[in-house]
């Protein structure tokens, strides 16, 4: 793979990652509560992390590039985000954002099988394999903090 089509793959994923940001700042206008803009203005903090992790690929060899393994605990396979409202509590934001990254990832993965080239293959899953990481995080919150308490 040439050098630029790698920085338009890595564009994409940035372009992505600043959306997401838009998306928890525009949530935090919308939400009642201080402890709620306090969660969302985190996971934008979070996407702003993930831009800089992007940028920090795009420093790297493609050789260098590692594909993680990333445990899925498949809480967010069995369940659907509802519409952002701004009387939404702490279980809406963690299913909206796990749902947001199951998105992200299913999205990279895909790409990823309709591409020839083995080292755009291997950026794409590259890609998927971190937004399985933002999914685990939110996954863990939600089993942690949601689902323990039930």
């Amino acid at each position: 793979m040439d050098r630029k089509k790698f920085d338009e793959i890595i564009d994409f994923a940035v372009e992505r990652e600043v959306d997401a940001i838009k998306f928890y700042q525009d949530l935090q206008k919308m939400v009642r509560f201080n402890s709620q803009r306090e969660l969302l203005h985190e996971f934008e903090e979070m996407e702003k992390g993930h831009v800089e992790m992007l940028e920090d690929i795009r420093k790297m060899e493609m050789a260098g590039i590692d594909i993680p393994r990333i445990q899925n605990l498949q809480i967010s396979d069995y369940m659907v985000a509802s519409p952002p409202t701004e009387d939404m509590g702490f279980e809406d934001i963690i299913t909206i954002a796990m749902k947001r990254e199951e998105a992200a990832q299913r999205l990279y993965t895909e790409m990823a099988g309709r591409v020839d080239d083995p080292q755009i293959q291997k950026l794409f899953l590259r890609l998927s394999a971190e937004e399985a990481k933002h999914k685990l995080y939110f996954e863990t919150m939600y089993d942690d903090e949601v689902l323990a308490d039930n």
